[in-house]
């Protein structure tokens, strides 16, 4: 198997890989623009930082490399929703989440050398209605602080989603499905 490089801190992203039996890779964490010009929908958002951060790479790793990039958003209309501040940030948060409709994207971007293939998942997250008490049980775990939304739908978060339309990976950080097939045309076949 080619060499890959997962271009990304997440301990989410790398347990996902570790899942699709990817599991001896190399991390590297690039310093990134994750600005973005005005203008763009939530797809166009996510693949333009996640392409951002695969030019990053670069200087972190060998032409041969396979580097894998990723960017997660929370929109809810068209309010990003980002990592929270604080408890106080987190409790707006899932108060606006609460009830209501968000989607979630993932911008990709696998690269070797100057063969880049970005794409993007999106996927819509329903939450049950709760109650200011529950959603402040659940921001003193301290769970919501390091994810985008203030939630993460793989623990304690779950109690709080009602439903999904799309792929539950997605909203973990990395629709391992796409990106598997990507990873073929890179003769990194997952399922031989």
């Amino acid at each position: 198997m080619p060499h890959i490089v997962l271009a990304s801190g997440s301990p989410r992203r790398q347990e996902l890989l570790r899942r699709i039996g990817i599991t001896d890779f190399d991390i590297v964490i690039p310093r990134a623009d994750e600005t973005y010009p005005a203008g763009l929908t939530a797809r166009e958002t996510v693949a333009h930082i996640a392409r951002n951060k695969a030019e990053a790479a670069k200087a972190l790793t060998k032409p041969e490399d396979i580097v894998i990039t990723a960017d997660t958003m929370v929109f809810l209309g068209d309010e990003r929703l980002g990592k929270p501040h604080d408890e106080a940030d987190a409790l707006r948060m899932l108060k606006e989440l609460s009830g209501n409709r968000h989607t979630v994207c993932t911008g990709v971007t696998v690269r070797q050398g100057d063969r880049l293939n970005c794409f993007t998942v999106s996927t819509d997250v329903y939450f049950r209605a709760a109650d200011e008490a529950e959603l402040r049980a659940y921001i003193a775990t301290g769970e919501p602080m390091d994810k985008a939304g203030a939630y993460g739908i793989q623990g304690l978060g779950s109690l709080l989603v009602e439903r999904i339309d799309g792929d539950f990976f997605n909203v973990m950080g990395l629709p391992v499905m796409p990106l598997s097939r990507v990873l073929k045309e890179y003769s990194v076949d997952l399922l031989k």
